[in-house]
């Protein structure tokens, strides 16, 4: 007895409890016909592993890399607008952001507050923060094909990111069959 069918052929009784096959008609409230013939369970999903990449729908072949909403695999390229050969594909990247520097408010503050008490507080005023703002495009081009997405940048370390995995792309290129 259970709350849950633990096996192919368990029947539920009228008291919401999930029974063996072996205590047929034996349980309170049971049916005295045979249960009916067990249906196989559907077929379990396909869950990748957490080391795993996704496989889109209907692909058979892993996404090795992913830029924005461009999805590559050993063999194809993967976007919004269609799916093309990855083999002659040429990538390209255009990094449109800008880094600034400027005291931060916090500084700023902790000056003010202990320039009154002692001078000190104005070295405060040497600390510097980088803001870093932008989006990096990449875009695939093959021949009849374009495909552009732009990646919204915080820090330069995504710039970075960014730029390796266009050029493990590249590699993934050069090495397509």
């Amino acid at each position: 007895m259970s709350d849950v069918p633990e096996a192919p052929g368990w029947w539920q009784a009228s008291d919401g409890r999930w029974y063996p096959p072996e205590q047929f008609g034996q349980a309170a409230g049971a049916p005295t016909t045979a249960p009916p013939p067990a249906s196989p369970p559907p077929p379990a999903a396909a869950v990748p592993s957490a080391g795993a990449a996704p496989v889109p729908h209907g692909a058979g072949a892993p996404v090795l890399c992913t830029v924005g909403d461009i999805s590559v695999t050993g063999t194809e390229v993967i976007t919004p607008a269609g799916r093309i050969p990855l083999r002659h594909t040429t990538w390209m990247v255009s990094n449109m952001t800008t880094t600034s520097q400027g005291i931060p408010t916090w500084a700023i503050v902790l000056a003010i507050v202990f320039a009154v008490v002692c001078l000190l507080g104005l070295l405060f005023l040497l600390v510097k923060e980088e803001r870093t703002t932008g989006v990096v495009q990449v875009s695939v081009q093959a021949d009849g094909f374009f495909h552009a997405t732009q990646i919204p940048i915080a820090s330069r370390v995504q710039v970075a990111d960014v730029e390796n995995r266009v050029n493990y792309i590249r590699s993934l290129v050069a090495s397509a069959p």
